[in-house]
């Protein structure tokens, strides 16, 4: 099978959105015909249901995506304290082996046509005391999408997070704007001043939503950038 589209999926903090958004994001490419994978290579906040480990958020993209792949590669690793990478993997006296989660990868890449790798927290978290995030993106080599999340303070913590993507070589594909927060004023003021500062296109402005979920929040997505034809379009 052919790798059609893949992309990395960061946020401007945790708790943004990045799972709505990429699991979004994969609801619209199963619709156009495409065999899709959500890829979560950590996860921080796990209980047992039903004799296994659970996680809301990996549950969120394998619930969007299309092609059925082993646990093990969606996500390598799976963890129950919710902090930080690098301290729950400690608690839990398990070592993280950055050539797992690219791995990991390669063998969803050769086996689906659309693949999107989701990130943990923010582009700079660390995953042990000399690899993070940021090196994990740098290494897939993948075009970012960055969701914002808007509420007091998003404007810095957007453009700080463009500017450590650039300095890492890679492509900033786009940014959606989620509204997390509807208490916040002048989002719209807010949205602008991102549009007129950041190079890479506007991608959405998903709606805050008591309950989120895929179906509801890809509409809501810009889906030409991605390149794919629809199913319905195609010759």
């Amino acid at each position: 099978m052919r790798l059609k589209f893949a992309c990395f999926v960061t946020g401007t903090d945790t708790g943004v959105g990045k799972s709505l958004i990429s699991s979004a994001l994969l609801h619209r490419l199963s619709q156009a015909g495409l065999q899709t994978v959500g890829m979560k290579p950590l996860a921080a906040g796990a209980e047992i249901r039903d004799g296994v480990l659970y996680n809301e958020d990996v549950a969120q993209l394998d619930a969007a995506s299309s092609l059925s792949v082993p646990r093990e590669l969606v996500v390598p690793y799976l963890l129950r304290e919710p902090a930080a990478p690098h301290i729950a993997a400690a608690l839990e006296k398990i070592i993280i082996e950055p050539q797992r989660l690219l791995t990991a990868y390669a063998h969803i890449a050769a086996q689906a046509e659309a693949v999107v790798v989701e990130g943990v927290g923010g582009f700079r978290v660390p995953l042990t005391d000399d690899f993070d995030t940021a090196d994990l993106a740098e290494k897939l080599q993948l075009d970012v999408i960055l969701v914002v999340g808007l509420r007091l303070g998003c404007l810095n913590h957007a453009l700080l997070t463009a500017e450590a993507i650039a300095a890492r070589g890679l492509r900033l594909a786009g940014w959606v704007a989620n509204q997390i927060d509807p208490a916040m004023t002048h989002q719209q003021e807010n949205i602008d001043a991102l549009r007129a500062r950041l190079s890479a296109p506007l991608l959405g402005v998903v709606p805050y939503m008591a309950q989120a979920a895929a179906a509801a929040a890809a509409p809501y997505l810009d889906f030409g950038w991605t390149g794919v034809v629809p199913a319905e379009a195609r010759p």
